[in-house]
């Protein structure tokens, strides 16, 4: 996370140091509004009761369920007028039946998980008598940018309602018709809570330009999350002038290690790749121990072949199977997103962590392994957001992780790491309370 100069709260900075005048006036003039109704919501948001918030996201769970034909609709617009989709991003475009259900449990799993909002972080009493406690509070206005997945309008809106904080949601101009449907629900479960409709915004434009306006909104939005591609994120931490929560690409390993039940490593290593290749928890590199690939490695491409999925390999695994193409060092730092899997053979713990250290985005990594020394030793070593022992890279997710759902994957090393949920959204402040305490 970055942290630029934080503006006075009594005093905002008067519009022209606010959105530089870069922006066009119109994007500056709408982010302007949106941002000034969202810290008006937040203040309400901020304090209301658990009771309330709760409801809310109830109510928002039952909309969802009772319009998805709407939003199917709605959706099946969006992806019939996006030109040229890969395979994986029409995955992540679309949506179906049962991900609208996921996402009313997942509201409904928020809903039922306790307010973070005021929890006593650390308490203390120092030698005067001075009690000291250390509360949790919202960040404030969250300005969430995101592309292609539409579920993430109502993952990021209802985190950002339940710890107590207000959002302004910019989807991609593919999702614009998705995204309106699934935030219509959510509005309906505002107002039957009585709490104000601007806690959860989505940009009234498609236009680009608004989410320049957002970037350098320092002083109306606290805090920027982008979720995207490389590109969105570099724009992102290249442009803010407002502190950011970022993640960087998702390039994942499974690391097989020589004690590794075989039939785990199967069956782990087709979940983590093949799965749904266009999330950035899966698998983009096998990194597979010497002493057991002539064995495994060839049962590990016919799994995945079986499948669906092409490969690109070092020389010492081509040299176990033959026509496996070439990998270059390119193809080890690439984010596939797709059905092609990058295999390097190894020697031991030490160079698989070398490896991914030189390649990875210290998003998710995993070892499959028997061996409890190993296991440790991997998962000491790696600098990753979240490491896993026998268990999918897939399994990196809010959701999967208990939060109900998650805002994003942080990658960086300030305030959040990993999957992004109630408690990474809020900040805190110090109670002092006295019994007349006067400084000497």
């Amino acid at each position: 996370m970055r942290f630029p100069p934080a503006p006075r709260r009594d005093k905002p900075p008067p519009q022209e140091t606010r959105i530089v005048n870069a922006i066009p006036q119109d994007a500056a003039h709408l982010l302007d509004i949106a941002a000034r109704a969202a810290r008006a919501a937040a203040a309400v948001i901020a304090r209301a009761p658990t009771p309330a918030k709760d409801l809310a996201l109830r109510e928002a769970a039952a909309s969802l369920r009772r319009n998805a034909a709407a939003i199917l609709a709605a959706n099946a617009a969006d992806v019939e007028g996006a030109p040229n989709l890969t395979p994986a991003f029409r995955d992540r475009l679309t949506l179906t039946p049962a991900r609208i259900e996921a996402m009313a449990a997942g509201i409904e799993d928020v809903a039922g998980l306790p307010d973070p909002v005021g929890r006593v972080l650390a308490e203390w009493t120092r030698p005067n008598g001075l009690v000291m406690r250390r509360v949790a509070q919202p960040l404030g206005v969250i300005g969430m940018i995101f592309e292609s997945r539409p579920n993430v309008t109502a993952d990021a809106a209802v985190l950002c309602l339940k710890s107590g904080n207000a959002v302004i949601l910019r989807g991609g101009s593919e999702s614009t018709r998705s995204a309106a449907a699934i935030h219509a629900c959510l509005v309906e479960g505002l107002r039957a809570a009585g709490l104000p409709d601007a806690a959860i915004q989505v940009a009234p434009t498609a236009d680009r330009a608004f989410v320049g306006a957002m970037l350098r909104a320092s002083g109306l939005i606290d805090l920027i999350v982008p979720r995207g591609g490389k590109g969105l994120v570099t724009r992102v931490m290249e442009e803010a002038r407002v502190p950011v929560l970022a993640h960087a690409e998702g390039l994942c390993h499974t690391y097989i290690h020589a004690a590794a039940d075989p039939a785990m490593a199967r069956a782990i290593l087709a979940n983590a790749k093949m799965r749904r290749t266009g999330v950035c928890g899966a698998t983009e590199t096998l990194l597979i121990d010497a002493a057991i690939a002539p064995a495994l490695l060839p049962l590990l491409v016919a799994d995945l072949r079986a499948l669906g999925c092409d490969f690109r390999a070092d020389d010492r695994a081509r040299a176990i199977i033959g026509d496996l193409p070439t990998a270059t060092e390119q193809d080890f730092a690439t984010e596939w997103l797709d059905a092609i899997l990058s295999v390097k053979v190894v020697d031991g713990v030490a160079e698989a962590l070398a490896h991914i250290r030189r390649f990875g985005s210290e998003h998710t990594e995993a070892i499959i392994t028997q061996d409890e020394a190993a296991a440790r030793a991997f998962l000491d070593g790696l600098d990753s957001a979240v490491g896993m022992w026998n268990a999918s890279t897939q399994f990196c997710d809010g959701f999967e992780f208990g939060f109900g759902a998650e805002i994003g994957i942080a990658t960086g090393r300030m305030h959040a790491r990993g999957p992004v949920g109630l408690e990474q959204l809020c900040t805190y402040r110090y109670q002092v309370i006295g019994t007349g305490q006067t400084r000497p």
